[in-house]
């Protein structure tokens, strides 16, 4: 019960607008030391900071949040839309697609939802609304395409999710690549056949002459090369994910400095950005990090997983129930700061749960089903994340026309959601089976 209340503080706390990291290292703090004792929880922080913070494994975090913004700044966004707009830009709701290709493409450089979808929305919206493009189309497919930077690797996302339950980060990054694909295909599919319904939402133009249409190709030349080689590495052994991340930034940044379009004042921004974004992240983790202790001292987690069993709920149900909450919670919350919030509580209570599975095969499935339900709630009406995001890049468009234009999208979801609940192979394939 005392866990209980904590968790209840911590929550009315993140109500409250209380800094994440701060408020779970506080009530972590208290439940340490009701639990154990004061001096305890001084021998335990004067120990844990350096413990986790001297991890091989997170130097990733700041590394490639780094590159998302080398990425942004070099130009690299822009040249990615342009080339799938000069390829497949004159069909039918081709602009959308392409939005959607940049969204896809780089989400794998920047592993942010929110970066992915302002970014792109700065660098498409724009030219689809120029060609005549209905607004609740353009702004439903950029709030959703922005969610692909949680699931498509490397996910900074991902690599937290992994390293709270450790799990590999090479074969989370693969087990979450295929559901990462499925989404960019569903959202393809789910243009096409909004168009096909409302064929003025998406007027067609002219192709591009071919000549521009090789250009755009070597402008990404860069991108792609980045792209291929650090994944390939990654998955072929050939270097660690810290090792890829690294390789990544030194890329980017010279991509962006031959472009001509990163210069000093760029390069600075993209430090200084990184170095806040990379403190909230660790100081959020570390409060995870007490949080786990805690409620590891409290007995919580086998607690709810006697409830559980109790109840006499199979295990599909308890996990829908989990599910729909992080559906609901992800409107709210950003991915990064709702998994560090529930993953010490949720996935022990899971991992205990039969599925059928073996338990690497579970933990890797139960993530990427996790980060799916969170990118749900992301594009869900009225108060998803990404819907806000794209409503301050266009102001000019009402809300509600924005929440229409998501609904293919979230239908597209639910199924992808539905289909990887039926099919846990599609995401335990990177260990040699379905399951």
């Amino acid at each position: 019960m005392v866990a209980l209340w904590l968790l209840a503080a911590l929550l009315l706390a993140v109500a409250l607008r209380a800094p994440l990291g701060l408020a779970m290292l506080g009530t972590g703090a208290l439940g340490y030391a009701h639990f154990s004792s004061a001096a305890a929880l001084a021998a335990h922080l004067a120990t844990a900071w350096p413990a986790r913070f001297m991890s091989h494994d997170l130097a990733m975090v700041p590394l490639f949040v780094l590159m998302g913004h080398l990425a942004t700044r070099g130009g690299l966004s822009a040249a990615l839309f342009a080339a799938c707009r000069a390829w497949i830009g004159h069909w039918r709701g081709g602009l959308a697609m392409a939005a959607v290709a940049g969204c896809a493409l780089f989400g794998a450089i920047s592993g942010s939802s929110v970066a992915t979808a302002s970014t792109m929305a700065r660098v498409a919206l724009p030219e689809m609304r120029r060609h005549g493009y209905g607004a609740g189309l353009a702004c439903g497919t950029l709030a959703a395409g922005g969610t692909l930077g949680i699931l498509i690797p490397p996910s900074v996302v991902l690599i937290l999710y992994a390293l709270l339950t450790e799990q590999n980060i090479v074969t989370l990054f693969l087990a979450a690549l295929l559901p990462g694909l499925l989404a960019v295909a569903g959202f393809v599919l789910a243009i096409a056949v909004t168009v096909r319904i409302w064929p003025d939402a998406a007027p067609r133009h002219p192709p591009c002459p071919s000549a521009d249409r090789w250009r755009s190709l070597r402008a990404i030349c860069p991108a792609a090369g980045i792209f291929a080689l650090v994944l390939d590495g990654l998955y072929g052994g050939l270097f660690t994910p810290a090792e890829a991340a690294c390789l990544g930034v030194v890329l980017t940044a010279l991509a962006g400095i031959r472009s001509g379009d990163l210069g000093w004042a760029g390069l600075r921004d993209s430090l200084l950005e990184t170095a806040v974004t990379s403190a909230m992240i660790f100081v959020i983790l570390f409060g995870a990090d007490m949080v786990t202790v805690m409620l590891a001292l409290s007995q919580l987690p086998q607690a709810l997983t006697g409830w559980a069993g109790a109840a006499g709920l199979p295990p599909m149900a308890v996990l829908g129930l989990v599910l729909l909450a992080y559906l609901a919670a992800g409107c709210v919350l950003d991915s990064l700061s709702l998994v560090l919030l529930t993953v010490p509580v949720v996935v022990p209570m899971l991992m205990t749960l039969d599925f059928g599975l073996s338990p690497d095969q579970q933990g890797l499935w139960l993530g990427v089903l996790m980060l799916m339900a969170v990118e749900l709630g992301m594009i869900t009406p009225p108060v998803g994340l990404n819907l806000f995001v794209i409503a301050a890049t266009a102001p000019e468009v009402p809300a509600p026309v924005i929440f229409r234009g998501t609904l293919p999208f979230l239908a597209v979801e639910l199924l992808r959601l539905l289909l990887l609940l039926a099919l846990p192979g599609l995401s335990t394939l990177p260990l040699g089976g379905p399951g």
